[in-house]
Parts: structure tokens; C-alpha cells; sequence
């Protein structure tokens, strides 16, 4: 857990984090490592980072006075129901708690043996990850605009190892993708322009729209048009429901459109599928990390879908 922790916090996101070894922990390792020259395969200059600078991986947390306006029980499962509602919040206490600090349920249960999770409220307290939580109460509908340096860098998302890596900018020499046969990169200097990188979902291939394209717009607490047409078939219908914002949205918290219409990068209600399972076409990552997007990238940034 050390390790997600120092990852997750260096932004180079591993996932949901739950102390066990995994793909998305491994290719946040070589991204880190790609970052500062190290082997790509070489888990020891991670390993002494992390132990210094995470000396203690556990926090002790306390449920906070906010989470009775964002946490909703009786939230619908279907969307005709779901677009009466004026936000799509979290279903339970345990679930804000897991996402503010970028985690499981299931894996809250492990730290808190014979704690009665489901039964959580304001000013409790519990062991979490010691990251930085997400303040989901801070985020207010903001539209970001353009900035000279985040306007100017670039995205690769690679939908062959659910990746994106955001680099200061694309000058013809860089290189974004130059693996082995076996996807690791092989580094031989540190990539001082490879910023960030975190875990994704890509689009079914049918839908995917390689190429390179522009970042046209960022917002936070998108709504999200339901089209039943454009989700299996890629064809936009006029027969839609508008879905409220909030972090349960199937877009998330957050929205970072691009030039190719109807495709973005987006949050995501369900933070335990990303890699595991397709999106209609869009790009999803958990929402603790979409909600860092603005802070990486702004409109003008190119974003290149491989």
C-alpha cells in the first residue's frame, strides 16, 4: 500500500488503492521510473522513495459534517428516475469515505476489521490510505479555460495497456510509446517532459477515434445526455434524458471534451471498473483522478488516442 500511496500522491496513479500488486501499480512504476532514469523494471529506487517519504501508509479519518449533503440512499438505478433527482450522489456513507481517499469498500473492511461499515455517519472516525482525500465538497461547476503551459501540452492515451500520459509538450523527437514487444518501456535517460500518468477505460474498439485531436473544453459536475442510439450504435438520436451532475453520474465529476464531438475524457461512478471494463467510446478514470485533469491540462492541449 506504501507504494500506491507514494504513486498516487507523485501522480502517477495505480488504481483503486488496496495493498495488493497489480498491472496498474506496475505500469505507475515504470512511468515513475521512466520519469527519473531508472531500469523500467526496477523496483528498488521506488521502494526506498516511498519508505521515506510515506513513513506511515495508514490515516486515522473522520467522517466529515458535509457528507449528509452528498450522500443519498434511496438514489435511483434507472434513469428516467435518476433524472428527476437534482444530483447524482453516493449511495452510502462507506462509499464517499472510499472515494475521498481513493480507495474500496471492500478494502476500507480490510483496514477496519469488525467495524459495522454500513452503519457510518458524520464524526465517525476509521482507518484510510494516508493520501490527500477528495474533497468532493469543494467542487462547484467550475469551467476551466485555456493557460500558456498546460494549453500547450500533450495527451497520449494508449488504448492497448489503459494508460494516459500527459507530457509537457510533443516536439517531433519525443517519444510517447516506444515499448518492447512485452509493453514496458525501455529507458535509458530520465523523460523530465512525462508529467503525469494515470489508469484508464477506453471506448469498445468500434468506437474508439484514434488520432490526434484538440482538448476544446474542461468542466466540473457535468450533466450527461443518455441516448440509448449513440451508446450501441455511435448514431445521436433525438430521443435522450438529461442525467444530473455528481460523483455517481456515469461521466463523473468531471468532463474534458475534445474536437472530435461526443468524446471526452470523463470521471466515473464506478471506480473499481477502470481497465476492467469498456466504455461506449469515451476515455473514464476514477474520479480522483479526472479531478486532476485541470490542474495538468487546459483547453488547446493536444490529445493523442492510439
Amino acid at each position: 500500500m506504501r507504494i500506491q500511496i507514494f504513486l498516487d500522491q507523485a501522480l502517477f496513479g495505480p488504481g483503486v488503492i488496496d495493498g495488493k500488486p497489480g498491472r496498474f501499480s506496475e505500469l505507475a512504476m515504470q512511468s515513475w521510473n521512466e520519469v527519473h532514469g531508472h531500469p523500467a523494471e526496477d523496483w528498488q529506487p521506488l521502494l526506498t522513495e516511498a519508505r521515506k517519504t510515506v513513513p506511515n501508509p495508514f490515516a486515522v479519518a473522520i467522517v466529515p459534517d458535509v457528507v449528509k449533503d452528498w450522500v443519498d440512499s434511496t438514489l435511483p438505478t434507472d434513469h428516467e428516475g435518476q433524472a428527476k433527482r437534482k444530483r447524482m450522489s453516493y449511495r452510502s456513507v462507506i462509499e464517499f469515505m472510499a472515494e475521498r481517499y481513493h480507495t474500496s469498500d471492500e478494502y476500507l473492511a480490510v483496514l477496519n476489521p469488525g467495524k459495522k461499515l454500513g452503519n457510518l455517519k458524520a464524526r465517525d472516525s476509521l482507518v484510510v490510505p494516508n493520501v490527500v482525500p477528495f474533497p468532493i465538497e469543494i467542487i462547484t461547476g467550475k469551467k476551466f479555460e485555456a493557460d500558456t503551459v498546460m494549453s500547450s501540452r500533450h495527451v497520449v492515451v494508449d488504448t492497448k495497456i489503459n494508460q494516459v500520459r500527459i507530457f509537457e509538450a510533443a516536439p517531433p523527437a519525443l517519444v510517447v510509446s516506444e515499448k518492447e514487444a512485452d509493453g514496458v518501456v525501455k529507458v535509458r535517460r530520465p523523460n523530465r517532459g512525462l508529467v503525469a500518468s494515470f489508469p484508464i477505460t477506453p471506448g469498445q474498439p468500434k468506437f474508439i477515434k484514434y488520432g490526434i485531436w484538440e482538448l476544446k473544453n474542461c468542466l466540473e459536475l457535468p450533466y450527461w445526455r443518455y441516448d440509448k442510439s449513440l451508446l450501441e450504435t455511435g448514431v445521436r438520436s433525438s430521443q435522450s434524458i438529461n442525467i444530473p451532475p455528481g460523483p455517481n453520474s456515469p461521466v463523473g465529476i468531471l468532463w474534458a471534451g475534445l474536437s472530435k464531438p461526443g468524446i471526452g475524457m470523463h470521471g466515473t461512478g464506478e471506480p473499481e471498473t477502470i481497465g476492467r471494463a469498456r466504455s461506449h467510446g469515451c476515455i473514464r478514470l476514477a474520479n480522483w483522478d479526472a479531478i486532476r485533469l485541470p490542474t495538468l491540462i487546459r483547453p488547446g492541449a493536444s490529445v493523442e488516442i492510439r
